[in-house]
């Protein structure tokens, strides 16, 4: 068995989360921060920690280990959304630095719980870099690409090419469209989402021409998501496994579509942990390591 920490499809063997307990705290909590943080309405508590209780039932169906981040002040309700904050490669976690001045804690946040069980820390970004993990995704082992928009800036990704250095062939930079401007969370896995070695779920009218050219190129053969189920996260579908994946109920079509391709899908309501913060099972989820 080999474990891999530069895949985005291999079986799952380790997973960090932050349950909606810790990150959401309370009523009052939500009440203070939901507006600020942009999201669509404030999270019912009580729904939320249900939601979230069914999701890691899901996960630890598949005989994942699951690591629980814990509650902290320094931080707020976006920290449920454990990928953006860091990102894993094989020379171990590499902390990021957010774009979202709001969640500019969560890094240091996951730093004290990485460094419990042994996990090295790589390095971080620094400065006037940044650069947030929903904007970074691995091709292939040797392969990596990301998305340069408003989370993630030109210092950001020439910090983390150096945090590589020899882990990495090719470092793969996708350009990402304003859309709905700045204070909007868009990542580059926002409309694209590995499913398989060579096999992605992406949303090909925002996907920048040059990126699909290369994914093309590249061998890849790409599913599209509906344009009527762009909005409610269709194409944002975490692999578990390859070809077996999880992903938000309400996208019927997707969910036809990758059924058609012989994919193994599991659903789960995420109308609180999920729709109002806009953060699918990709964003509340921070793989450590993987089986190829």
């Amino acid at each position: 068995m080999k474990i891999s920490y530069q895949s985005d499809v291999g079986a799952i063997k380790r997973l960090v989360l932050k349950h909606a307990r810790e990150a959401f705290i309370s009523e009052d909590a939500i009440a203070r921060q939901w507006r600020e943080l942009n999201y669509l309405g404030p999270p019912d508590f009580a729904r939320a920690v249900e939601e979230y209780e069914r999701f890691v039932e899901i996960l630890t169906g598949f005989g994942i280990e699951i690591d629980l981040l814990p509650a902290n002040e320094r931080v707020g309700l976006d920290s449920i959304y454990v990928r953006d904050a860091s990102i894993v490669c094989d020379k171990g976690i590499i902390l990021c630095n957010m774009g979202k001045a709001a969640r500019r804690n969560e890094p240091t946040a996951q730093e004290a719980t990485f460094r419990k069980p042994g996990t090295p820390i790589h390095g971080a970004i620094r400065g006037d870099g940044r650069l947030e993990g929903g904007d970074v995704v691995w091709l292939d082992e040797r392969t990596v690409a990301i998305g340069r928009g408003y989370r993630t800036n030109d210092e950001g990704i020439r910090q983390f090419r150096d945090l590589l250095a020899d882990s990495i062939n090719d470092l793969i930079v996708a350009p990402l469209p304003h859309w709905r401007g700045p204070n909007d969370v868009f990542h580059l896995m926002s409309m694209i989402s590995p499913i398989d070695h060579h096999l992605a779920l992406v949303y090909s009218p925002l996907l920048p021409v040059p990126f699909r050219e290369t994914l093309l190129h590249r061998g890849f053969e790409l599913i599209d998501i509906p344009d009527s189920e762009f909005k409610s996260m269709g194409c944002n579908v975490l692999a578990v496994a390859p070809r077996v994946c999880v992903m938000l109920a309400g996208n019927p079509q997707t969910r036809q579509r990758l059924e058609c391709a012989g994919i193994q899908v599991f659903e789960y309501e995420g109308a609180e942990i999920s729709a109002k913060g806009c953060g699918g099972p990709t964003c509340l989820t921070r793989p450590i390591g993987r089986e190829l």
